[in-house]
């Protein structure tokens, strides 16, 4: 592969929804736990979906169009197949409730650390968050926003793991509908960057992880979406041709993956392709939350993290695309996309050649492109178009 096209691909891989999506990063104001702090949670855990505790969430971190918010602990399992708890917040609208309940979106968050500290319902929403959150609310849905295991509770949140996160969301939607608020079992899942990602991932597995539990899964609504980062990453090594210019913000990607793969598989034994400054990022990264550690790690470079090459280790190819691949089929409800041409975090191209696929297997999917609209851009932009979307999968 040619330099161009590496540097323009890694910027795909590594650059999954931080500081350019406006998502909140720093570590420098301590979290709000809203009376919930689970980090070291050690009770009983019930089945998969099980609500433990729900709390009202402190104001502060609620979202302009929410009627009642809450911080709530429910299970899941974890990317050891074991079970695990997890944190979210559930949305309401200040409207009444239709027959049947509020419809429900569940929001895959993007990236914001591997750390406690930068759980995201227990810190404020970004500006461009709490717009498009905000909206759907305003549009009569309840939004459940996920954690992921891991964040703000025992483990280490799996980046990147697609089949976990998966997990993780649909267990949000089964938890939240046991809180006794006037849900509807009818749902979607939206998402935007890493969070895309791990919307179309939820939504290849959301009918299977939620057989039997009376939910009615309706379609997914994904924006700048990494697809196939795994191709990528399996490049990782001391050669890999990074540009200086990239900057710090790549070395924590890259170690924020080199973390939750080494955490996920020990089998792989990581380590032992890890030079001594790759090892101190890989431990950097599994508390510091991006901003801090961008700053951390501002001198290091990603080919400085290797000494010899992902695939070296045997088994190594295979254990990514297991763990972050995302299927290009066997989904059962329709698909939006959406892309920005003018964005230069997740080039447009990856979207749509994954379109592409997703058409050539007969998979019902709605591609939408805006010239003008960059990476961040395109969530608010696409709503013009993701909103018809929804209201036609929930009619």
């Amino acid at each position: 592969m040619k330099s161009v096209g590496v540097v323009r691909i890694l910027l795909t891989a590594l650059l999954l929804a931080g500081a350019v999506a406006g998502i909140p990063v720093a570590s420098a104001a301590a979290p709000q736990w809203s009376d919930l702090d689970v980090r070291h949670y050690d009770g009983p855990i019930p089945a998969p979906g099980g609500l433990i505790e729900s709390v009202p969430l402190d104001p502060a971190l609620s979202v302009a169009g929410a009627g009642a918010a809450y911080r709530i602990l429910y299970a899941t399992i974890d990317q050891h197949d074991r079970p695990a708890v997890s944190t979210a917040v559930v949305f309401t609208p200040k409207t009444p409730p239709p027959p049947g309940g509020w419809p429900v979106v569940a929001w895959a968050h993007g990236t914001v650390g591997l750390g406690d500290d930068c759980t995201p319902s227990a810190r404020a929403r970004s500006d461009r968050d709490n717009e498009y959150l905000t909206h759907w609310l305003d549009q009569g849905y309840a939004v459940v926003g996920s954690d992921y295991a891991g964040l703000g509770t025992p483990g280490l949140m799996s980046y990147l793991n697609s089949v976990t996160t998966a997990r993780g969301v649909v267990d949000s939607v089964i938890a939240a509908r046991r809180m006794g608020l006037a849900l509807s079992p009818k749902w979607a899942v939206v998402g935007q960057s890493q969070g895309g990602a791990a919307a179309v991932a939820t939504a290849r597995w959301a009918s299977e992880f939620s057989a039997g539990a009376g939910l009615d899964y309706r379609g997914v609504v994904a924006t700048g979406t990494p697809a196939h980062v795994e191709t990528i990453v399996k490049q990782a090594g001391p050669d890999m041709a990074v540009p200086a210019a990239l900057g710090p913000v790549a070395n924590a990607y890259t170690a924020y993956i080199v973390a939750a793969l080494r955490e996920a598989r020990p089998d792989l034994d990581l380590n032992r392709i890890l030079s001594p400054a790759g090892r101190r990022a890989a431990d950097q990264a599994e508390t510091q939350c991006l901003a801090d550690l961008s700053a951390a790690l501002a001198d290091a470079t990603v080919p400085g993290f290797f000494t010899a090459p992902l695939t070296s280790i045997p088994g190594a190819a295979q254990a990514v695309d297991a763990y972050m691949g995302i299927p290009a089929d066997g989904y059962d409800r329709p698909i939006f996309l959406g892309v920005g041409l003018r964005d230069r975090d997740v080039p447009p191209d990856l979207t749509l050649r994954f379109s592409e696929q997703l058409s050539a297997h007969d998979q019902d999917v709605t591609l939408r492109v805006y010239p003008d609209e960059d990476h961040s851009g395109t969530v608010l932009a696409s709503l013009a178009d993701s909103t018809p979307f929804l209201a036609r999968q929930f009619g």
